[in-house]
């Protein structure tokens, strides 16, 4: 089947998709079956190749930040932007940016890849460039043991054919770099004074820092409130930023790192840093709607230190809280990690809803932290209507896992602004 029918067939899908409110993978889906090929073809044109971003932590806000970071140095950039992290959802979003004759006007692609998919999507299309983030106990129930999380990115990294960026402070990351041959590797990290604050899997779970530390290109020195400072290759550099929690201050530090490794000497760093001040997060990733004119703010988690570091990062005095805890696939089955979550900072203001498929085992985990619970209700968009009817003169905050997250989006979009995200 010609490319040119191929286009029109998916984007014709796509179009139908839209109009029936229906899931912004399914395009991409269709696309692949009738197409294996699809997405190696279309993007084997791009001048500067693909980029690979994946980890356990951090990946979309952390693509965000790189796809900024490189158009303020004039490049043209594809993205998922969607946030659908499989090789449909890749699929889906080049439907919406090719022409009608399957050409993708870019020079580069950065793509944000789930752990397992990425290893399916580098066997087939070598990105030039990847970035590791971290490791962390997450949705173990489809990965296995955290070793086993560890291979699949050591799998990307191997098959990257120009720069891998490490973070050197998750020894299990860092050691990747053992089994890479002809790759350039470059890394990121923090100063030690920071260490405590971004434990690694190895430190939430009574292991000890590991003692040698390579040079890394970019460091994150210290953070204030809104104000953050880098050390890039040896300078230090402070800089205002928009993004709201503390794990978004050392994805910045993650981004830098790449975007220097790809744009190399003749990278424009005071272009660079303005875009990094404006870059605001990522959906669902801290992002704040109005509703009746008090703002209301949505924080992903996915597991302990994602979830510890949201609660690290948001003070909730004077705001209504709402966790809404989902087991769809794409959460992850096992909820066993809720319980290596410590919930004692929201003990002075409590918890006005707890919702979700599992609202019951949050709730029981709230109540062994003795936090004071005001309603528990598992159906989503009621649990959502009353959180918003019972707390009009507050800000508010919501802690959701990912489908949950799609589920609050969805309805909030009924009663305020919120932007596409396919």
């Amino acid at each position: 089947m010609s490319k040119p029918y191929v286009t029109i067939l998916g984007k014709a899908v796509r179009g139908l998709t839209k109009l029936r409110g229906g899931g912004t993978a399914f395009p991409g889906l269709f696309v692949e079956r009738i197409d294996p090929n699809f997405i190696k073809s279309t993007l084997a044109s791009l001048p500067e190749g693909v980029v690979v971003i994946s980890g356990t932590n951090g990946k979309t806000t952390t693509t965000k930040m790189v796809v900024e970071l490189l158009e303020s140095q004039g490049l043209k950039v594809f993205t998922n932007r969607t946030g659908s992290n499989f090789t449909r959802g890749v699929a889906a979003a080049l439907l919406g940016e090719i022409d009608l004759r399957g050409r993708l006007h870019a020079d580069i692609a950065v793509l944000e890849l789930d752990e397992a998919h990425a290893v399916h999507f580098v066997r087939t299309i070598a990105p030039r460039y990847s970035l590791i983030l971290n490791v962390m106990r997450d949705q173990l129930d489809r990965f296995g043991e955290i070793d086993a999380t560890t291979k699949l990115l050591k799998t990307i990294a191997q098959a990257t054919t120009g720069t891998v960026v490490l973070n050197r402070e998750d020894s299990r990351v860092a050691r990747i770099h053992e089994s890479l041959d002809t790759q350039h590797v470059s890394y990121f990290g923090l100063s030690d004074d920071l260490l405590p604050t971004f434990p690694s899997d190895d430190n939430l779970h009574g292991g000890k820092q590991h003692d040698k530390r390579p040079v890394a290109e970019v460091i994150l020195k210290s953070f204030a409130d809104t104000q953050a400072t880098f050390s890039m290759s040896g300078q230090d550099i402070s800089t205002h930023l928009k993004l709201n929690g503390i794990y978004n201050v050392f994805n910045a530090a993650a981004a830098l790192a790449l975007v220097r490794s790809i744009v190399g000497e003749h990278i424009d760093q005071p272009a660079l840093i303005t875009a990094l001040s404006n870059v605001t997060p990522a959906f669902g990733r801290g992002e704040s709607f109005m509703v009746d004119g008090q703002p209301i703010e949505l924080i992903l988690v996915k597991n302990p230190s994602g979830f510890r570091l949201g609660l690290q990062s948001f003070d909730p005095t004077g705001y209504a809280t709402m966790i809404a805890i989902n087991d769809n696939y794409a959460d992850g089955r096992d909820m066993s990690w809720l319980w290596d979550v410590d919930f004692a900072t929201l003990g002075s203001e409590g918890v006005e809803q707890v919702s979700g498929i599992r609202a019951y085992d949050m709730a029981l985990r709230l109540q062994y932290d003795d936090i004071p619970m005001d309603s528990v209700m598992p159906h989503i968009p009621a649990a959502l209507k009353q959180f918003l009817r019972e707390n009009t003169d507050k800000p508010k905050r919501i802690y959701c896992t990912y489908t949950a997250m799609l589920t609050i989006r969805k309805r909030l979009g009924k009663i305020t602004h919120v932007e596409s995200i396919g």
